[in-house]
């Protein structure tokens, strides 16, 4: 049985819920994350030791951090779908997923952290600039790369997607003035058209506006 520990609206749980759904696998949730604590007990530092989510679990099988559960789950019961096993074709997807969780991720949660989970007395603006000038570079790379191929590592949607497009929907949603570069409003309107991704990243985010600590 897979079970997943994280709260619904944490940016890399939604990554962890995003291909869950996408291979229609059956889970349990635990909803944690929310309230001080509930990740420092001690069952849950005996399941993580770094007391973050997502959290999975597949029988006795433990696996955290977001892109590495993408992997996992798109390994075990996505191959050929989300998963391939030749190296090359594979590191096409794995390629554009540490970029995203070494580039794209950071400068987003920046953003998203000093402009929205800020409350606006105490916004820093420079700080709110530099990050969104750094994600609209980030943008324009994706937009550049997509104009050659309608997803990330090729022709069809693949576990390269997941982690690179968790953002979409919250950045171009947040409230700030963003350039909307074509070739990637196209990638999102075809992503908007999956079902696991109106259901799981298409969602409110407005228990967040102005809660740092949350």
């Amino acid at each position: 049985m897979l079970e997943l520990w994280g709260r619904k609206n944490a940016y890399n749980v939604q990554k962890a819920l995003w291909v869950l759904a996408e291979l229609e696998l059956e889970y349990v949730h635990h909803d944690v994350g929310s309230t001080p604590g509930d990740l420092e007990t001690a069952e849950f530092l005996a399941l993580n030791p770094h007391a973050r989510i997502p959290l999975l679990k597949d029988d006795d099988a433990i696996v955290w951090e977001s892109n590495s559960i993408v992997r996992y789950l798109a390994a075990r019961y996505g191959a050929g779908r989300l998963w391939f096993e030749d190296a090359l074709e594979r590191s096409y997807a794995e390629r554009w997923m540490d970029w995203e969780l070494t580039k794209l991720q950071p400068d987003f949660m920046d953003l998203f952290w000093g402009y929205y989970r800020t409350p606006p007395e105490s916004r820093k603006q420079s700080a709110i600039d530099a990050a969104q000038q750094r994600c609209a570079q980030h943008f324009e790379l994706l937009d550049r790369h997509l104009a050659q191929q309608p997803y990330l590592a090729g022709e069809s949607f693949t576990m390269a997607d997941i982690p690179c497009a968790v953002c979409l929907y919250r950045y171009f949603q947040m409230g700030l003035a963003v350039d909307q570069p074509g070739h990637v409003m196209q990638w999102y309107q075809r992503l908007s058209r999956r079902s696991a991704f109106a259901n799981t990243i298409m969602t409110s985010f407005d228990e967040l506006k102005g809660r740092i600590n949350y």
